[in-house]
């Protein structure tokens, strides 16, 4: 895939825990199991050595990380038009520029790492244009993090229109996964991917597009609007 890191995006699945009450459903991506549950060994062996203050610690690191690869169900709306949150975290900016010579919004998520870190499509439509790129590790609620900082970028044409996604690297987030390939088909606010440890998400779209959302509103992936793509004419 032109223009796509393997050592940096990689594909992976989602897994979890599904007792029989919906309502108490826990499900997290296979990366929290990888990053978690070493650690849950770690905290056992130490507390089998009566290590108690150290086993805790490494306990509630576990916990923390889990915690970070939750996946929680999310509501999505079927309104024609209705572009959702890619990402949940707070608004950061909302600003006007250019990209790829022409002038686009912009709607910047920062999402801290206790935030949910598994991304979504924003409208339905295929994936038109998929490209990593190379760059810095500044801390991404930063504005220049939206040009110079490592960044994966996907393009979403529908029949409501394009949306164009960045997942950005931060000073902590290294690792920028992605599950879909180019020429694949999306649904709103199905999942796509995501960021590890704390990270941001840059979401362009056309100067008509009505945004519902102001600086420092705090926002769920899939299930809250960020704005509205009218039809044009």
């Amino acid at each position: 895939m032109a223009g796509v890191r393997p050592s940096s995006v990689w594909c992976t699945q989602r897994s979890g825990f599904a007792p029989s009450s919906r309502r108490y459903q826990i499900t997290m991506v296979k990366e929290g199991y990888w990053y978690g549950l070493p650690l849950v060994l770690t905290s056992g062996g130490l507390l089998g050595f009566r290590l108690y203050w150290l086993g805790a610690f490494f306990l509630i690191l576990a916990l923390l990380v889990l915690n970070f690869f939750r996946d929680p169900d999310r509501k999505i709306t079927s309104e024609t038009g209705a572009m959702v949150s890619p990402a949940d975290g707070r608004v950061v900016q909302i600003a006007d520029e250019e990209y790829a010579g022409r002038a686009v919004k912009r709607v910047s998520i920062f999402m801290s790492p206790l935030d949910v870190h598994v991304n979504r499509s924003p409208i339905p439509g295929a994936i038109t244009d998929l490209r990593y790129k190379q760059g810095a590790f500044h801390v991404a609620s930063l504005e220049k993090a939206s040009i110079e900082n490592e960044q994966n970028i996907f393009t979403v044409v529908g029949d409501e229109g394009t949306v164009v996604v960045k997942q950005i690297a931060g000073l902590l987030a290294r690792r920028i996964v992605f599950w879909k390939r180019l020429g694949d088909q999306v649904g709103r606010g199905q999942r796509v991917g995501l960021i590890k440890f704390g990270s941001r998400v840059d979401v362009l779209v056309e100067p008509g597009v009505e945004i519902r959302v102001k600086v420092g509103d705090h926002i769920r992936a899939g299930s809250d609007i960020l704005g509205y793509i009218r039809p044009k004419g």
